[in-house]
């Protein structure tokens, strides 16, 4: 599949800043599914070109063991679809978040643009291509591919899109993360909890006022209802079909329930600053940090006004501080907070002197050989007043309709506990450390299997004379 963005804005070039790709030199960049390849078929200062090619790889899709019907004859080497809109975010990274090292005020300025994708799918057809793009301001062209039906095309189904408009290139990027899975109505992963923040983060500014909202909201989540009703609570509280997607699931007696995962989040969040409120702490490390929900959580609070993020994944760092908009925040609010690259697994200077340690499901993400080296490090050797661990509650599990029996909600759990797998691992931890311990459901309680998430709140027993 392929993606051409081209600028007459001069000097052109500047293209490649915008998108931190030199246009001097080819660039490839290893994907889960593929290889992505960037490369500049015209740069000169009146016109440049960038091209992502993106080479995907059919055979490995066949071995993905994630439940997803993805045949071995397929045309998704071929057409925009997902994995174009997931190559758009690792290889042209910067550029989604608006941000530029050398060329700032150019990212924040509208410059006139031409994006090409060759094939596209649009289950719709043309008319729904044009209700998602016009609105935004694009001139829109479109030409039907009278493709060999043997690669899954049709003349109905596969075209040829040109999409023109004087605009920052973070919004055409963010309309195309969008809106090209909401084209092809189809996503090669699993949607859930992280799907919504994309949504929303990526929407940010046009998505709440799209004539056709509902309609992308509802594709782009793979049309599961829960999902679809949280994130358009948020988008437009006020709107009639923006019901309390928790509760709704509630009322269903587990339909859905595997998605209100959404909301546990946003429960989750407000349970654990709650924690931190109580304990009176304000300095916080938040272990695992992820993009930096939490942070931004305990940001928006001046009582806590020292804040620090760890995460041994330097790409998710990253995200986190570009949604933190880090450079941008006001001098005294940017510097209270730090975030660093770092592994729970081995002894570290940097995670000691903080009141509170969080780790909000991370645990049932390391493999168990290696939770003594977790406990050690943050137990003994950080060992702060207050540390907050979140995590699945298995037994909740039989209440997820969509999650097969013995499945853990998330290719990346090495495991899930129950409740009483949970309190056998933290009622010694916290013995053994000198530690009160409190354990708290957090979600829907029910009668027979509990919360959807558990939390163990260890406060130092020093600290409580």
């Amino acid at each position: 599949m392929l993606l051409r963005i081209a600028t007459t804005h001069r000097p052109a070039t500047d293209l490649g800043y915008l998108l931190a790709k030199n246009p001097a030199r080819a660039q490839s960049f290893a994907l889960s599914f593929g290889t992505a390849h960037v490369f500049y078929p015209s740069a000169s200062d009146e016109h440049c070109c960038a091209a992502l090619f993106v080479d995907v790889d059919p055979v490995r899709l066949t071995r993905r063991d994630d439940d997803l019907d993805i045949p071995y004859v397929n045309d998704r080497p071929y057409v925009a679809s997902s994995f174009l809109s997931v190559a758009i975010a690792e290889v042209y990274a910067s550029a989604l978040q608006g941000r530029s090292r050398e060329r700032q005020p150019l990212a924040d300025q509208a410059i006139p643009l031409v994006a090409e994708l060759p094939a596209v799918v649009a289950r719709g057809g043309e008319a729904l291509l044009r209700r998602l793009f016009e609105p935004l301001g694009y001139t829109v062209t479109v030409t039907d591919l009278p493709l060999d039906a043997q690669l899954g095309f049709t003349q109905a189904r596969a075209r040829s899109v040109r999409l023109a408009h004087t605009t920052r290139l973070v919004d055409l990027l963010s309309h195309l993360y969008v809106l090209l899975p909401v084209l092809d109505d189809d996503k090669h992963y699993w949607v859930g909890n992280d799907e919504v923040e994309k949504l929303l983060d990526h929407g940010e500014g046009w998505l709440a006022e799209h004539p056709e909202r509902d309609e992308i909201v509802h594709r782009y989540l793979r049309r599961q209802r829960v999902l679809a009703a949280a994130a358009l609570a948020r988008l437009v509280p006020e709107a009639p079909d923006a019901a309390d997607p928790l509760a709704d699931a509630q009322k269903q007696q587990g339909e859905d329930a595997l998605e209100e995962r959404v909301t546990l989040n946003e429960l989750r969040l407000r349970a654990v600053v709650e924690v931190l409120r109580e304990a009176g702490v304000s300095a916080v490390l938040d272990v695992g940090c992820g993009e930096g929900r939490l942070l931004r959580a305990l940001l928006g609070e001046p009582r806590f006004t020292r804040i620090a993020g760890m995460d041994v994944s330097a790409r998710a760092l990253e995200i986190a501080a570009a949604r933190l908009k880090l450079d941008r925040l006001p001098d005294r609010k940017r510097e209270r907070i730090s975030l660093f690259h770092g592994s729970l697994g081995y002894r570290d200077q940097r995670l000691a002197g903080y009141d509170a340690i969080c780790a909000v499901e991370v645990i049932e993400h390391l493999e168990p050989s290696r939770h003594a080296a977790f406990e050690r490090v943050v137990f003994a050797d950080a060992r702060p007043r207050v540390v907050v661990v979140t995590t699945p509650n298995a037994d909740y599990n039989v209440r997820f309709a969509d999650l097969p029996a013995g499945k853990l909600r998330h290719a990346d759990h090495r495991f899930e506990w129950s409740r009483a797998e949970f309190a056998a691992w933290a009622e010694p931890l916290a013995a053994r450390y000198g530690y009160a311990l409190r354990l708290v459901p957090i979600g829907p309680l029910d009668q027979e299997v509990g919360a959807p998430t558990q939390m163990a709140v260890f406060t130092r027993a020093e600290a409580n004379a």
